[in-house]
């Protein structure tokens, strides 16, 4: 194990390198070699990849060498490598989707995001372990803190191959919590975008469902995400992400209120205690920080958020199981017992359950919007605590319901569209837990913002 300490660890980061790239002192390919070295060393530990294109990717850091050289980038992050969770579509590698039932599957087509980011000079470094199809069934991925513990599911690989400072960014998705508990276990910097602001494209079937960026900084979180953003635009019918191409300013919020929801009863007392220690440490910035006793508005949206994790599963159960079903009816014994368990769970419910659930989701997203005008954004611990140990099910004893961790606080995101940045500033027992700061819909850059500021203004917490 690791000792983590958001004051001390320093994630490895992009676009403080391009200033070098400029001037002649660094370049891409010299950038992607320290990568890879980095993975040659932590891979057979951290198992991050599913595979690799590295002779794509040196001559892809070759060509953004010559356009810095003749002072031409494509963009901010041409020439930085990036992992992409494999789920998504890449032309030049497989898209097995952490699932038997997809072994060899080779569409030989890039997703929407994966093609913007190679407009933009981004290198394409490789696929990153995801859970079997997204869900909670894990991979061979392990903590890069402590290889006894999750790094988090859905997006294990992602998250993973940037707490262990492999590559500066990686793209994960999100229906539940996929992209902000992984990033709260492995120390990184996330967003989870507004719903439909970045394209997801192939990827459409699930109404709750995005893509988003992990990084080792703020910037490079946003400047990944604007890339795609103005390239690809957001998903059909909605509006994509708003905000500057570079990373807004830091910005002090006026009044913050604490989102407990469902997740405060499930924290640890070491995770409860450092989280007051961020509020504390926010009032004594002056910021105001409600909490449910303090306002009525902030109360009615605590419990229209009663029942979210369970509505969640709800929605994306019915909205996923066709695709599910085919899926075994071709291959039965291509996915987990744990993938069919959900699948059953599904089959059971019916349009008038999946209904009731996409009223009651509406209900909560009015709540959230009535917040608008008390609060800048809502603050909560990214996780209910560190990443917890998993050594595998246990033959003959009943499956492990969450071996990937608890997405209880990562759930009123999903159902509320709403974006999320989340940032380690917590440390409990010397493993990360990120702090996250939620909006309005469309308030990404504004949330943004905050956390840059949170980031630069407040002391880190180790417990």
């Amino acid at each position: 194990m690791t000792i983590y300490s958001p004051r001390d660890f320093r994630a490895l980061t992009f676009h403080d390198a391009t200033p070098r790239f400029a001037d002649g002192t660094d370049t891409p390919r010299g950038y992607l070699e320290r990568c890879l070295a980095t993975i040659a060393a932590r891979e057979p530990v951290v198992r991050a990849w599913v595979v690799m294109n590295q002779a794509g990717a040196r001559e892809a850091a070759d060509a953004s060498t010559a356009r810095w050289k003749a002072g031409q980038p494509l963009s901010p992050i041409d020439g930085m490598p990036v992992g992409i969770k494999d789920l998504l579509e890449t032309r030049d590698m497989p898209t097995q989707m952490g699932c038997e039932g997809y072994r060899g599957n080779f569409p030989k087509r890039d997703n929407a995001g994966v093609w913007a980011l190679r407009q933009a000079g981004a290198v394409v470094l490789g696929k990153t372990v995801t859970t079997e199809l997204g869900g909670a069934h894990p991979g061979p991925t392990t903590n890069p803190f402590d290889q006894a513990r999750t790094p988090g599911g859905s997006s294990s690989g992602s998250a993973a191959a940037v707490g262990a400072c492999m590559v500066p960014a990686a793209i994960g998705t999100q229906v539940g919590g996929s992209i902000i508990r992984p990033a709260s276990y492995c120390g990184n910097v996330a967003l989870k975008p507004t719903q439909g602001a970045i394209n997801r494209g192939e990827r459409q079937a699930t109404s709750m469902s995005t893509h988003g960026p992990h990084a080792g900084s703020i910037e490079d979180m946003w400047l990944v995400a604007t890339a795609i953003a103005r390239r690809a635009g957001g998903d059909p019918g909605r509006l994509g992400l708003f905000g500057p191409e570079l990373p807004p300013p830091p910005r002090r919020p006026m009044t913050l209120a604490v989102m407990e929801a469902e997740g405060w009863i499930k924290t640890d007392e070491a995770t409860r205690a450092a989280f007051e220690a961020m509020v504390d440490a926010l009032r004594a910035q002056g910021v105001t920080v409600l909490r449910r006793a303090d306002h009525p508005l902030v109360e009615s949206f605590e419990r229209a958020l009663d029942g979210v994790q369970a509505l969640t599963g709800v929605i994306t159960g019915w909205e996923n199981h066709w695709g599910f079903r085919n899926l075994v009816a071709a291959n039965p014994d291509g996915i987990s017992a744990r993938s069919k368990a959900v699948l059953a769970a599904a089959e059971k419910r019916t349009p008038d359950d999946y209904r009731a659930a996409i009223l009651q989701r509406e209900e909560m997203r009015r709540s959230h919007e009535a917040l608008a005008p008390l609060v800048d954004a809502m603050i909560a611990p990214a996780s209910p605590g560190p990443a917890p140990l998993w050594a595998g099910d246990v033959p003959g004893q009943p499956r492990v319901p969450r071996p990937t961790g608890d997405a209880v606080y990562n759930t009123p995101s999903s159902a509320l569209g709403a974006p999320v940045v989340t940032i380690p500033m917590m440390a409990v027992g010397g493993m990360p837990v990120g702090v996250q700061v939620m909006g309005q819909p469309h308030a990404d850059a504004a949330i943004t913002a905050i956390a840059r500021w949170m980031v630069g203004s407040l002391p880190a917490v180790s417990v």
